[in-house]
């Protein structure tokens, strides 16, 4: 399977991304020589992660039929000092809300999503650790 994307220089460090037809600017901070005009690309790194366990997850928690309210996944990095900066750790926060979510059937969702669906989380490990916690209604819960 191919996949494509696109970047056209507009002005400073700002770019027109174009992937699956929609299209958004990426940008430096004003630090670096940007403006500010939109995300930078080692923060969508992180949002893609979370993109691709968070579909994974909702969609593998769907078919076990557990009915949830409210779903997040937040990811947090530690990046080095020295250029290039790349990611040494990733923390991804899984908060779900629901009456009666079951916690195995939560872990089991995540595990497959981790051990093998999530293209993204298979790309980064094993040069990354990535580790998950998951929130359940407010509560911390073992992973």
């Amino acid at each position: 399977m191919k996949m494509e994307a696109r970047i056209d220089w507009q002005e400073g460090l700002a770019f027109k991304a174009l992937l699956d037809g929609h299209e958004f600017t990426i940008d430096g901070t004003p630090e670096a020589g940007g403006r500010d005009l939109g995300p930078r690309p080692k923060g969508l790194t992180l949002v893609s992660l979370a993109g691709c366990t968070g579909m994974d997850v909702i969609s593998m928690l769907g078919k076990m039929r557990v009915k949830v309210d409210k779903f997040r996944v937040e990811t947090e990095a530690l990046t080095a000092e020295e250029h290039p900066k790349k990611f040494l750790e990733i923390k991804v926060t899984y908060v779900v809300e629901g009456p009666g979510i079951n916690p195995e059937s939560l872990r089991k969702a995540i595990a497959l999503s981790e051990e093998k669906y999530c293209g993204v989380r298979a790309t980064l490990v094993p040069a990354v650790q990535i580790r998950h916690e998951i929130i359940i209604n407010g509560e911390t819960v073992p992973g």
